[in-house]
């Protein structure tokens, strides 16, 4: 039954691990076949605006495009070389395309106060027309990902930077519509500056998530100062819980290992079922790795500074 269970829950990961993979891949072709056509309308209309939205559909493609690759490359096993496998890749694929999204913003500022100082005449038409269409394509390919599994940090960053380029698709329908009606051409560069600010916020976001997992920062849903006590707390026969680390590999793959202090004439084997157990199900903590001692730590010297350390 449990065997069946297992077989039942890998194939569930593996179904929603391909329809990420599959709403990832469609979403980054409609976004880089529309990316060529809006910076031809950019160039085309002299809108900045419109350049700097598909700057930020560049990395929205790039981005994508590596996610779909992270999933992929994740399918591979774990080997000698690398025992947790290949999960960790998409992490670092969030984390480099959230710093590309700072450059990009850089960019578009800098672009912006030259238009500014020295304004360019834009074609406010053009803009309308492409703006729109980005607009239908960023709504398409935030369906997509929206029917992802959102708990995943590649899909999550993928759709954050989705949102942005749909938010940069109506600043450019809108300064098309107001260079239509007024005539008054500083709204492109402004706006564009609207756009640059929503890039950096979802750039630090990513680039915040990602790089917490990378630093193997605790999950930030977790108080790893209330596991010790908890444990000590509501596992029989624990005396004292030490050596405490938790860590991600990946958003949904969560680690710990600790060093159990276990009374005497304790069963080793029971107490670490019972370690695990607790871990489970009342931190949903499901990869553990528990060392049980008796007396002094082995790694003595250490313990008296060591992370985590909870005393009954």
């Amino acid at each position: 039954m449990h065997g069946s269970h297992s077989h039942g829950a890998e194939k569930a990961d593996d179904h929603r691990q391909s329809n990420n993979e599959r709403r990832m891949g469609l979403a980054a072709l409609i976004t880089g076949l529309f990316m060529g056509a809006e910076i031809a309308g950019g160039i085309i209309s002299g809108s900045l605006a419109l350049l700097a939205d598909a700057g930020h559909m560049l990395t929205d493609f790039a981005s994508l495009t590596l996610a779909w690759f992270g999933f992929r490359l994740a399918r591979r096993s774990a080997d000698w070389k690398r025992t947790y496998g290949f999960d960790r890749f998409q992490v670092m694929v969030a984390f480099v395309n959230g710093l590309a999204l700072f450059v990009i913003a850089a960019w578009i500022v800098y672009e912006a106060i030259e238009r500014l100082s020295q304004p360019h005449a834009v074609a406010g038409g053009i803009m309308v027309i492409v703006g729109g269409l980005g607009l239908l394509v960023n709504i398409a390919a935030f369906a997509l990902l929206h029917g992802a599994d959102r708990e995943n940090l590649n899909v999550r960053g993928a759709a954050v930077h989705v949102l942005g380029d749909l938010l940069g698709s109506v600043a450019a329908l809108i300064a098309g519509a107001v260079i239509m009606l007024t005539g008054w051409t500083p709204i492109d560069p402004l706006l564009s500056i609207l756009v640059a600010a929503i890039i950096v916020h979802s750039g630090w976001k990513v680039v915040e998530a990602s790089g917490h997992i990378l630093l193997e920062g605790a999950p930030r849903e977790l108080d790893t100062r209330d596991i010790g006590p908890d444990l000590i707390a509501n596992v029989r026969g624990l005396e004292d819980v030490h050596h405490l680390h938790v860590w991600s590999i990946t958003q949904e793959r969560r680690m710990v290992t600790l060093h159990a202090c276990a009374c005497a004439g304790e069963d080793d084997d029971r107490l670490v079922k019972d370690i695990k157990q607790r871990l489970k199900t009342e931190f949903g903590l499901d990869h553990a790795t528990v060392e049980i001692e008796h007396g002094e730590c082995a790694d003595a010297t250490d313990a008296k500074t060591g992370s985590g350390s909870a005393h009954g």
